[in-house]
């Protein structure tokens, strides 16, 4: 069995290959008497909600209808797009509305999360999204930033499956910083980002 993890470390130091297992540094040793399984039960929902949470820089957007909001945060390995709602983050594909899209990026720049996209030239094509073009083990895979109705933006990843076409990911986005500047960009040169005339 490798000592490396498929995240390029020892597996005993990565913090997300380590987790749940003997190598992980927050587990507790069990104990013996049955008084305290009832209370383990409660200490390890708290600690799986306690990893869930923000720990490093991130900008948010919201909240929405429904009380979620959309994150960028710095995670181990690169910046992770998600959907949160009531202080989880919700298994689906993150979607804001377009007006809150500029703010959340000259946030995130300001951060340092990521370098700004170009987003201010002109529309040199017409298309249903912009995208930045990588690969999901074997298969290809692609970060969509596209339009929904109205003014709502989804920025996903679809992955390409044999014999069964591309599919959305319902999950948050963890990417390196590049691809969402790739994205957003090719979205913008796409005439996926320009705001619909008020009537």
């Amino acid at each position: 069995m490798s000592r490396f993890c498929r995240h390029n470390r020892l597996t005993a130091e990565c913090p997300i290959c380590s987790k749940g297992t003997l190598l992980d540094p927050a587990a507790q040793p069990a104990r013996s008497s049955r008084r305290s399984t009832a209370r383990r039960g409660a200490g390890r929902s708290q600690a799986s909600a306690a990893s869930r949470l923000s720990r490093g820089p991130f900008v948010a957007a919201g909240p929405y209808e429904g009380g979620h909001e959309v994150r960028l945060e710095r995670v181990p390995g690169g910046l992770r797009l998600a959907d949160w709602q009531a202080g989880q983050i919700a298994r689906r594909a993150p979607v804001l509305t377009l007006r809150d899209l500029g703010p959340l990026l000259a946030e995130a720049a300001a951060e340092n999360l990521l370098e700004p996209p170009d987003l201010d030239g002109v529309a040199t094509a017409q298309g249903e999204y912009g995208a930045s073009p990588g690969r999901s083990g074997e298969l290809r895979d692609e970060l969509r930033v596209e339009r929904l109705d109205g003014d709502r933006v989804r920025i996903a990843r679809w992955i390409l499956r044999p014999n069964a076409g591309w599919e959305l990911q319902e999950a948050p986005v963890m990417l390196p910083p590049k691809r969402f500047v790739e994205a957003l960009a090719a979205a913008a040169r796409n005439g996926v980002l320009v705001s619909e005339p008020e009537p």
